[in-house]
């Protein structure tokens, strides 16, 4: 299923586990004029490189479903309230987005975010996840801030940590380089998870694979295969 607002991949086939990944599309709708070089769109102010097919090789190993954003974080950014700052974005690491300087954001958010966050709440309702992964990626250099992030994966996470703190020692063990709270602490960015997760009481396990080592297929397998059996752990041990 597929439309502007979300796609959805893969089913809810008593997995007990569902996949949210706000970022997943730089898609822009052609009656939208962001005002920017059309690279930009393939850059990670526009998109969280590698998550779509990421979480394509989770929902087939896990036998699960997912639900990805349709259009792209600089139309509206998919985590965030509804009365954040940067919904819209009018600049992104040094870039300028004059598009949307007048945009009507009561309409993005009837167009793309009410869609988007009313058909992830349909879906725990109707499924009652066991279980949430919420998947970003992040870039490992800003240019704005000339700021370097050396780890391979962040674990991020607000008031509920628990499958955080199961995840982190597996990551660890997985040979990765892994941030608590890192390259974002999940106190500030972690609206979806908010709403959905810890507003359910359902656990999630919050991460943000750093986006080189997820940007090409070899790499995106290899995420999912570290990825898969430790959700599944998560599961098994909250339970």
């Amino acid at each position: 299923m597929q439309n502007e607002a979300y796609r959805i991949i893969g089913q809810m086939n008593g997995s007990g586990m569902l996949i949210i990944a706000d970022h997943a599309s730089n898609h822009v709708p052609p009656d939208i004029d962001l005002g920017i070089a059309p690279d930009l769109l393939g850059q990670h102010i526009a998109i969280d490189i590698g998550v779509a097919e990421v979480a394509e090789h989770l929902v087939a190993q896990l036998d699960c479903a997912a639900i990805l954003g349709g259009s792209s974080r600089l139309v509206i950014d998919l985590n965030r309230e509804e009365d954040a700052h940067g919904l819209l974005p009018r600049t992104s690491d040094g870039h300028a987005i004059p598009g949307n300087h007048d945009a009507d954001i009561v309409a993005r958010l009837d167009r793309f975010w009410r869609p988007y966050h009313d058909r992830v709440a349909a879906m725990i309702g109707e499924y009652q996840p066991e279980i949430l992964l919420s998947l970003h990626s992040f870039t490992p250099s800003l240019q704005s801030r000339h700021e370097e992030r050396p780890w391979d994966i962040g674990v991020l996470y607000n008031e509920d940590d628990r499958a955080a703190r199961i995840a982190f020692p597996l990551l660890e063990a997985a040979g990765l380089h892994v941030g608590d709270q890192l390259p974002y602490s999940g106190k500030q960015l972690n609206a979806t998870m908010n709403r959905h997760g810890e507003g359910n009481g359902i656990p999630y396990l919050g991460v943000e694979m750093r986006q080189d080592l997820v940007s090409d297929a070899a790499g995106q397998r290899r995420f999912a295969g570290i990825l898969a059996p430790i959700l599944m752990e998560c599961r098994k041990s909250l339970a």
